[in-house]
């Protein structure tokens, strides 16, 4: 499969959606194939499966640490979702089942989280520099802690 790449979307986001794709190919079949009775489980699962996609393309879109929480968020959900049908009265999803779609979905959460820190380590040296006199950025003196008590007067 040749992946067709957008100049505005972020390379992390593609290589997210590769790993979550294939959570969903596994996971897909399983849910479909779950007794009738479980319909609206199934249906509201099912939702939840393919949330996330749109969400990363949007946060791949804006840069925004915001979106990227809402997918973690949604990735939550999924392991929340995937407890429940697990379980052991509704056992749509056997154990070893369970702990194989458990680790497909942990590697785009780790992906997730390193794409977090790397958009949120800028907004971070931004928010903590403070203008020097001159009106340029003093990063050395970027806490605003590191003064000493006789200069808090001045």
């Amino acid at each position: 499969m040749t992946i067709v790449r957008d100049e505005n979307t972020a390379v992390d986001a593609l290589a997210i959606v590769e790993k979550y794709e294939a959570f969903v190919s596994y996971l897909y079949p399983i849910l479909q194939n779950a007794p009738r009775r479980h319909g609206v489980l199934r249906d509201a699962v099912l939702a939840t499966l393919f949330a996330p996609i749109g969400g990363l393309y949007h946060a791949a879109k804006s840069r925004q640490v915001s979106r990227l929480y809402a997918v973690d968020a949604e990735f939550a959900t999924l392991r929340s979702h995937l407890r429940f049908l697990s379980n052991h009265t509704i056992r749509i999803v056997g154990p070893k089942q369970h702990e194989v779609a458990l680790a497909l979905l942990a590697e785009p959460g780790r992906m997730l989280n390193a794409w977090q820190r790397k958009l949120k380590a800028p907004e971070q040296a931004e928010r903590f520099a403070k203008p020097s006199a001159n009106g340029d950025i003093d990063k050395k003196n970027s806490g605003g802690a590191s003064r000493s008590i006789g200069q808090a007067g001045k």
